[in-house]
């Protein structure tokens, strides 16, 4: 039963970072909802018993990755400088105790697991997550797709790269920008007619 309602409280945790991911417009908000799916997804796979791939989802993915996402954003994305009071005091006090309490509640779901007598197919649920096995599948049924997600990746990469380099063209072909023109046309100061005059 407590099995059953974390695995209902962290897949909404996870139905909702997603949907916060595709509905917010800015872009570091969306980076961090979707390390939160992403941690979620790892509570799953915890869940399931493949600790292996629950480590490797938070220190690849919502780790190494999201990191590199979030740089690549604040980059290529400058954002504007948040000033005044903080329209959202409320809801992030509320985050520490949601944290605790989401934390506390794993740790007696693994606890009470650890603590359940082994069943009959816990070996093979076991061996199915260890890393021998995941490497045996990833390297023999599974090379053709982990080899095109590679290459899909460096794609990625590359048009981030042309991305950026367009940008900075055109920045430097538009030339110094209108505040520019409009100094040089603008009509000679008073202290410059003087010295004309003198």
């Amino acid at each position: 039963m407590m099995a059953r309602v974390a695995f209902l409280v962290i897949a909404g945790i996870a139905v909702a970072a997603a949907l916060g991911l595709v509905l917010r417009r800015n872009a570091i908000h969306g980076a961090l909802f979707l390390v939160m799916n992403l941690g979620c997804v790892a509570a799953l796979y915890l869940m399931l018993g493949a600790e292996f791939l629950a480590a490797a989802q938070i220190i690849v993915y919502a780790g190494a990755i999201m990191v590199l996402f979030v740089f690549a954003i604040m980059v290529l994305i400058p954002g504007k400088e948040e000033t005044g009071p903080d329209p959202r005091k409320a809801w992030r006090l509320l985050a520490a105790p949601l944290g605790g309490a989401l934390l506390l509640e794993l740790v007696l779901l693994v606890a009470s697991r650890a603590a359940a007598p082994a069943a009959t197919g816990a070996t093979g649920a076991t061996a199915s997550g260890s890393v021998a096995t995941i490497g045996r599948l990833l390297f023999t049924d599974y090379l053709l797709p982990f080899e095109l997600t590679s290459v899909l990746l460096l794609a990625a990469m590359v048009g981030v790269l042309l991305l950026a380099r367009s940008r900075e063209g055109t920045a430097q072909s538009q030339g110094p920008g209108p505040e520019a023109s409009l100094r040089a046309s603008a009509p000679p100061r008073r202290a410059e007619r003087e010295v004309g005059v003198r």
